[in-house]
């Protein structure tokens, strides 16, 4: 099956899906999806105000239709995470959730502020955004498409064994609701998993990676 059937098949089953999931909308009165916030989309725990990401206007999480919150503490420097985040042609290599990352040729695999990337994740091709980067701390980026948009943060808050790294990502758009109705904790559990990997490979390098110096903990990772 050459790339453009591939791309027609996944249009069908698409349309179908959609189809499928306007019907049950129409069905139980919830053709749209409130915001986090309201009472019936509960916000999930909040994180606390040393963990403050920097949302732009539209994606804070109770103004989101979908929202997760992912942590781990990590035995490592903020430095070597860092390194392992911003790899990102080589996630698929060990995080189940990416595939076929590709960069700007220029980039040499690894993430800079402004880099647009293409990649395939919840079963969805997306173009996304770098909009911050500040090493080691703060990255995020967004990703668009017709039918979802979505902002992806991830901040690294120095400890004194290693680090914390947390990453949130806000979401909007219709199929936001085929994620609520069908697979509410699939993106939770591949964060979890993508987090799981990091700490892996970051506690991994510490072992044989001397990192000159102590980080300190920077305005800009805990910045209220």
């Amino acid at each position: 099956m050459n790339e453009e059937e591939k791309t027609m098949v996944f249009d069908i089953r698409m349309r179908i899906c959609l189809t499928i999931v306007s019907c049950l909308a129409l069905l139980c009165g919830c053709g749209s999806l409130p915001p986090v916030g309201d009472p019936t989309n509960a916000l999930p725990q909040a994180t606390t105000p040393r963990d403050k990401i920097r949302w732009p206007a539209g994606y804070r999480p109770e103004e989101a239709s979908f929202f997760v919150h992912n942590e781990v503490h990590v035995r490592a420097p903020p430095e070597l995470v860092w390194e392992v985040l911003v790899h990102a042609e080589a996630w698929p290599t060990w995080y189940e959730g990416a595939s076929d990352v590709k960069l700007p040729s220029a980039a040499r695999g690894v993430l800079t502020e402004g880099t647009s990337f293409t990649w395939t994740t919840m079963g969805l091709d997306f173009t996304s955004t770098v909009k911050e980067l500040a090493p080691p701390y703060r990255l995020s980026w967004e990703s668009r498409k017709s039918t979802i948009k979505g902002y992806h943060a991830w901040l690294v808050v120095p400890t004194r064994d290693g680090c914390d790294v947390i990453t949130e990502e806000s979401q909007h758009g219709f199929l936001t609701l085929m994620q609520k109705i069908f697979v509410p904790t699939k993106l939770h559990r591949l964060h979890d998993v993508w987090l799981a990997g990091i700490k892996k490979k970051a506690e991994a390098k510490a072992l044989t990676t001397p990192v000159p110096g102590s980080s300190p903990v920077p305005q800009v990772a805990v910045q209220r």
